[in-house]
């Protein structure tokens, strides 16, 4: 019994993951959770260096939830972003460009 404990806390907390990324709302406007990051200076510079097409998707999603929220709507269930199709397209970038940052920072002080 206790060995299984762990295959049903992973479970149950994937359920709680699954069902908080439904009541949050923007994968009803078809947004991924990287979408709906602040903009600050890091962000801005990860999303410059994001490859074309990544970048172009990105930015039809944007576009797509702004004109759903202006008419107060949402898109079909068959077209909400799924928890398992979310990916974190920018973390890799805004790692970089954070690492880079700091970098320079300590550089700066020396």
């Amino acid at each position: 019994m206790a060995s299984r404990a762990p295959v049903a806390t992973g479970r149950l907390l994937m359920g709680v993951q699954k069902w908080y990324y439904n009541l949050s709302g923007f994968n009803k406007l078809g947004l991924m959770r990287e979408d709906t990051l602040h903009e600050d200076s890091d962000v801005k510079e990860a999303v410059r260096r994001l490859p074309e097409k990544v970048y172009n998707d990105r930015m039809f999603r944007i576009k797509r939830a702004l004109d759903l929220s202006m008419k107060m709507q949402i898109l079909p269930k068959t077209q909400w972003t799924k928890y398992e199709e979310d990916v974190n397209y920018l973390s890799p970038y805004l790692e970089e460009v954070i690492r880079e940052r700091k970098e320079r920072e300590e550089w700066m002080k020396k």
